[in-house]
């Protein structure tokens, strides 16, 4: 081996070392300064509640304040925007969800790639929808709806919170796999759709849980179905969507994504922090509230978990033809 090469390879080595070492001890340093929790959303929603939840945690654990700045805009896409294009230090992270995913293919010119310009972090949370109809509508099961919908196509109402929204994609998985037609009527929020829902203005609604949990328990709407895979803890009877619907499963989730680049050792130093507060009891009971399961695990399975995702919402988007206007 000639001088030249073999300096080459010394330097080489070196500075790969160096790179390492540097790495290793700025995750040991981190995070050394507060940190930027961004969230698509505007604030007190639920997907708010459970970010200030983890951010919270995550402050009181590693020992600096996580700033949660909510920056709603295109179904939480400028929040993820920004994120993308932020420096990759651990310093500016992203509270990731459905909607990301369900944004992949629902816009059309987006200034990012929510799987290829982000580094997963966390999975934190996976939330029900429920599939609920005017307790006046004659059907008391997700068998009789689908029934009752073949019978008269194109003469149920389902309301949502808008074009796009996780409630509206649900439902259109729903008709989707199970051959119904429904009309879509769109709101601006879950509020004004539940209470066409409740006054009988429209017949059905997939929405989230925790806004939904007081109609259902006051008799005010019926619950037919989760739209988790499994039945949710706070409904016990209300069977999910699955069991019916074999394969249905369109549980809304959120979790924890930064910067594409960001260190290794910082993604795994904030891993660990996440799976600790999902073991923790006090976090877990306020999850529960929010009718959450905690979704635990590596960055790894994170990542496969969001591509999955936006693969199917992709196929969702394309079979109802939906785009952004």
């Amino acid at each position: 081996m000639s001088l030249i090469r073999r300096d080459f390879l010394k330097l080489a080595t070196g500075a790969a070392a160096a790179a390492g070492t540097s790495a290793a001890a700025r995750a040991e340093n981190y995070p050394s300064r507060p940190v930027r929790f961004i969230v698509g959303f505007p604030p007190a929603g639920t997907t708010d509640i459970g970010a200030r939840l983890m951010g919270q945690y995550l402050s009181d654990r590693l020992g600096q304040q996580f700033v949660v700045e909510n920056r709603p805009g295109a179904g939480s896409s400028v929040a993820a925007e920004f994120v993308a294009h932020a420096p990759p230090d651990g310093y500016t992270i992203l509270l990731s969800s459905v909607a990301n995913a369900i944004n992949a293919s629902y816009y059309q010119n987006l200034n990012f790639d929510l799987v290829r310009d982000f580094a997963p972090v966390g999975n934190v949370m996976q939330m029900p929808l429920v599939m609920e109809t005017n307790p006046a509508f004659p059907v008391k099961s997700v068998a009789e709806f689908i029934t009752y919908a073949k019978a008269n196509p194109g003469k149920i109402s389902m309301a949502s919170s808008g074009v796009g929204t996780s409630g509206h994609i649900t439902g259109v998985l729903f008709a989707m796999m199970s051959g119904v037609d429904m009309v879509h009527v769109p709101y601006r929020g879950a509020g004004p759709a539940l209470v066409d829902v409740v006054a009988g203005q429209c017949q059905v609604i997939f929405d989230l849980l925790p806004s939904s949990i007081g109609y259902i328990r006051s008799g005010s709407l019926r619950a037919l179905g989760m739209t988790t895979a499994a039945r949710s803890a706070a409904l016990p009877d209300v069977p999910a969507i699955g069991e019916t619907v074999n394969g249905y499963d369109a549980g809304a989730w959120i979790g924890i994504s930064a910067p594409k680049d960001t260190p290794r050792p910082i993604v795994g130093k904030l891993n660990e922090a996440i799976n600790a507060g999902l073991a923790d009891k006090t976090v877990l009971a306020r999850f529960g509230e929010l009718g959450g399961i905690a979704t635990p695990g590596t960055p790894e399975q994170f990542g496969a978990y969001i591509a999955g995702e936006t693969e199917k919402w992709a196929r969702v988007i394309k079979f109802a033809n939906l785009k952004a206007e």
